[in-house]
């Protein structure tokens, strides 16, 4: 696995279409596909995503229309390009034909697209806060963090069927708390409940992380800035085009104005988002 510690190194985009290596269901109308994508970079930042086609880039289809944004959840890099993989859940047409890809079989992929994650310091203490799909655009900052870093991960979902990756992150050297809404794993509530787990009050030290529905970053924005601790999130938006042209996944700024989530993100500052207006 090779990504970079700063989005800014992130090599540039490919346009192409990649065989599928493997898709499959994981339970709870998720899955999990992975790409062997060629020209992909060496260097992905950790956070980024890419936009999938089905059945390919030159198929000529109105079914979908549009390609669907994807987090980038883990890269293998090889010669001449890389194996990516890819989570996401069945919710409409465009995932529904994803998930019907089988091994063999050709996928679009333009990517990796957006700004990502930047590293904590050096032997700092990271918080990762991740809820339901959210989960996906997080696996690769762990992973680097937890090089130099005491890294926290906290994971929420629904259910405990919706943890099918839960495995991938518990190889890797970093503490671990579960919430579910059902109580079927872990916590029973709330992910950021388990805030306070993570020994966030009183340490301004720190810096937290946070993908998930817009309620759950909302309110781990909220908790840093009432404790002067840095805080990123990346957006989850609706977008058409993935490069800034369609305008379709503006989010509004705090100073005023919109910034682009494709473009300009889907990683910010949670101190340059109006969370009120999101």
């Amino acid at each position: 696995m090779v990504a970079s510690s700063e989005a800014a190194l992130a090599g540039s985009p490919t346009r192409s279409d990649a065989e599928v290596v493997f898709n499959r269901d994981e339970g709870a109308d998720n899955w999990r596909m992975r790409l062997r994508v060629p020209g992909w970079p060496r260097q992905t930042a950790p956070g980024q995503f890419a936009m999938l086609t089905p059945g390919g880039l030159t198929k000529l289809s109105s079914d979908p229309l549009l390609p669907r944004p994807m987090a980038v959840y883990r890269v293998f890099t090889e010669a001449g390009g890389a194996e990516v993989e890819f989570l996401y859940k069945v919710v409409g047409r465009g995932t529904t034909l994803l998930s019907q890809a089988e091994a063999g079989e050709v996928v679009g992929v333009v990517g990796p697209l957006g700004q990502g994650f930047s590293l904590p310091p050096s032997k700092g203490k990271a918080v990762l806060v991740a809820g339901g799909t959210g989960v996906a655009s997080v696996y690769e900052l762990a992973a680097l963090a937890c090089e130099k870093s005491e890294v926290w991960l906290l994971m929420g979902a629904r259910s405990a069927a919706d943890l099918g990756n839960l495995e991938d992150f518990e190889a890797l050297p970093l503490n671990l708390e579960i919430a579910t809404e059902d109580g079927s794993r872990g916590h029973r509530g709330l992910v950021t409940e388990l805030m306070g787990a993570a020994g966030l009050d009183g340490e301004e030290k720190l810096t937290l992380y946070a993908c998930g529905p817009t309620p759950m970053m909302r309110a781990v924005a909220k908790l840093a800035a009432e404790r002067g601790q840095r805080c990123f999130v990346s957006l989850e938006n609706p977008m058409a085009c993935g490069f800034g042209v369609c305008l379709g996944c503006a989010a509004p700024r705090s100073d005023g104005g919109f910034s682009l989530v494709c473009r300009d993100g889907p990683v910010f500052d949670a101190c340059e988002i109006d969370w009120e207006n999101l």
